[in-house]
């Protein structure tokens, strides 16, 4: 019988990237990334105002650019015994589309439009929106907000919907639904022109949109039109089921199928978000965290239904099947994780970009550039630990969880005269270590157990002395996922089972694991200290 391959296609912030896996044993054959080409030259945003738009041609073209490449690595042999593709993006995403599910930014009149864009996980520009949510949940019957985590984010869908309807631009008037762009991207693929028969991506809607089965799906018609009359009508042109990600829906398109050089019996999942799918990828088994460690941090936990009854506060959602079907998945983070160290890299680059900039060559300033975080970790890390050392606080783009106020700032306390680069890059890797052990700790004392923590993502692997400060801090063991497409490989995972090359994601996962390739322990001198380093923290943190 000829080999069957699946495709993973994972959309992160800055670029898309698919991966051709043999569905078998998840032996990875070809991976083609595609970077966002409008984005790259920071068109729809606006930083100082945290507004971060993305137009859906990037997200085309960027599938179209990688998937055609994956083909042409692999020749036409194999490209004719693929059999499925599983989609993943950021999330909350979503944007306004018109009764075929076209996104307003490609029709007319639209394409420059901010609005009309996706509004990507990052934006903050809804922040009053969400208080909104949030003071109107507290007082109606129904808090719509308990499953996910007592606390309505900015970051996510209707807070987004609700500022730009409440603006009442062309965007506002002209939006018939709304999809996230997990849910768009499938039905795109797959030619569905009616925006009212998309199946629903489980995943979104339950942690980003505070559908829950108790609440017969989304908040009431009553609850959306008290924050917005136009919120109530939309309700009735969005959705009442939703689907987990081992579901079809449905298959190529002809139009696609002939651009992609695929067959047209190519099945598509329904999506689902990035880092849920990424601890899939790594084997998420019960009660085991798993940390998708980039920009930010996604922490992601699964616990049997049968086994866990209560609410945990301040996180972003608990909900049935959305990581892995028929268990509870929960998900928590950090708004700011590698952004952090990004943004001290920046503020050390300034003589080079300033001054040095006419006496060095692009080659020479990129180099320099690229040196500076590496240098600051290894000094860094020939620096005792001691508990009179600096504190930092993580918030620098607001705190996600536990307890989500993305007004919250960072701080970094107790420079002398005597601190240096080192100290405060170490303040700040430990700061962020600190905002993973509250995450850690939330969890546990509201009921839930950790048994093992594993990591994935772009630090685990580029940074050793950010994850053995992890360890330290959290005083455990963290395992590394070994492929660096863990997302990527999770999606496959459900194609895989859609495309009936396994019979579920538990088989899956067993059979297509790329395992882990690095363990961090923690250092017993230095976790004790650090432990005393934490209380200062969480003290700083309630000034």
């Amino acid at each position: 019988m000829d080999k069957k391959y699946v495709i993973g296609l994972d959309y992160g912030t800055d670029s898309v990237r698919a991966l051709l896996v043999d569905a078998e044993n998840g032996a990875e054959i070809a991976c083609s990334v595609s970077l966002y080409k409008r984005w790259a030259e920071g068109k729809y945003c606006n930083p100082e105002q945290s507004q971060f738009r993305q137009h859906p041609l990037d997200y085309i073209e960027g599938m179209e650019e990688s998937i055609k490449d994956v083909v042409v690595q692999v020749g036409p042999l194999i490209a004719a015994n693929v059999v499925a593709i599983t989609i993943d993006t950021t999330g909350s995403t979503p944007g306004a589309v018109d009764e075929r599910g076209t996104p307003l930014a490609l029709l007319p009149g639209f394409e420059e439009d901010p609005d009309a864009m996706f509004v990507l996980w990052k934006d903050h520009t809804a922040l009053k929106e969400a208080d909104d949510i949030n003071e109107l949940a507290k007082k109606w019957n129904i808090d719509y907000t308990k499953y996910s985590g007592g606390l309505y984010s900015s970051e996510w869908f209707w807070s987004k919907i609700l500022h730009i309807t409440k603006k009442g631009g062309k965007v506002a008037q002209k939006a018939f639904s709304w999809m996230e762009h997990c849910d768009w991207m499938p039905a795109f693929l797959t030619g569905n022109n009616n925006v009212l028969t998309v199946k629903r991506s489980r995943c979104a809607a339950g942690h980003k949109a505070m559908w829950h089965k108790e609440f017969n799906g989304l908040p009431s018609k009553e609850f959306l039109g008290t924050l917005h009359p136009d919120l109530a009508a939309l309700r009735d042109r969005l959705y009442s089921d939703t689907y987990t990600t081992d579901e079809v829906i449905g298959h190529l398109s002809a139009e696609w199928a002939l651009k992609l050089g695929l067959p047209q019996s190519v099945k598509v999942g329904v999506g689902a978000i990035d880092a849920h799918l990424g601890a899939v990828g790594t084997g998420i088994e019960a009660y085991s965290l798993v940390k998708v460690m980039g920009t930010s941090t996604c922490d992601m936990v699964v616990v049997p239904n049968q086994e866990f009854t209560g609410l945990v506060n301040g996180i972003c959602g608990q909900v049935d099947g959305s990581i892995l079907p028929d268990m509870l998945g929960m998900e928590a983070g950090q708004s700011a994780f590698g952004d952090v160290y990004s943004w001290f890299r920046q503020i050390l680059e300034f003589p080079m970009k300033e001054i040095l900039a006419d006496t060095l060559s692009k080659d020479q300033l990129k180099a320099a550039s690229d040196a500076i975080l590496p240098k600051l970790a290894e000094k860094a890390a020939q620096i005792p630990v001691t508990e009179n050392d600096l504190i930092a606080l993580d918030w620098i783009n607001g705190r996600r969880t536990p307890d989500v106020d993305l007004t919250k700032k960072g701080v970094i306390a107790g420079i002398t005269l005597g601190t240096s680069a080192p100290h405060i890059f170490k303040a700040l890797v430990e700061a962020t270590a600190f905002g993973s052990k509250a995450i850690m700790d939330r969890f546990i004392a509201q009921g839930v157990a950790i048994n093992q923590v594993i990591a994935l993502g772009g630090i685990s692997k580029k940074s050793a002395y950010v994850m053995q400060t992890l360890a330290n801090i959290l005083n455990v063991p963290i395992k590394v996922a070994t492929s660096e497409q863990a997302c990527a490989l999770g999606s496959a995972m459900f194609a895989a089972v859609i495309g009936g090359v396994h019979q579920n994601i538990a088989e899956a996962q067993q059979a297509m694991s790329s395992g882990y390739d690095a363990e961090y322990l923690p250092q017993a001198e230095k976790a004790s200290v650090y432990e005393k380093l934490y209380q200062r923290y969480l003290t700083l943190g309630n000034q």
